[in-house]
């Protein structure tokens, strides 16, 4: 266990950034999920809609540094080409 009055913060720190990092990528997971389920169900127009969503949950999560900036650019890439491409 943690003896110093710093080690016992960063716990605290880590516990909490824990915390929203795994809320950030549980959203755009979800968010993933459901536009792919849209494309197999070929309802594009739908996960069309959803698009503005996911873009704006990859670009936080890339810009407060819960995933890296070319994974976020890769992923919504991709994900736009499945969506136009059916």
């Amino acid at each position: 266990m943690a003896i110093t009055k710093s080690a016992k913060k960063a716990i605290r720190q880590s516990a909490k950034r824990k915390v929203q990092n795994t809320a950030y990528k549980n959203k755009i997971k979800t968010l993933v999920k459901e536009a792919k389920s849209l494309v197999l169900q070929k309802k594009n127009p739908e996960a069309l809609k959803l698009l503005p969503d996911i873009y704006a949950a990859f670009d936080k999560a890339a810009k407060i540094g819960v995933i890296k900036k070319n994974k976020a650019s890769r992923s919504k890439s991709r994900l736009t080409k499945l969506i136009e491409k059916k």
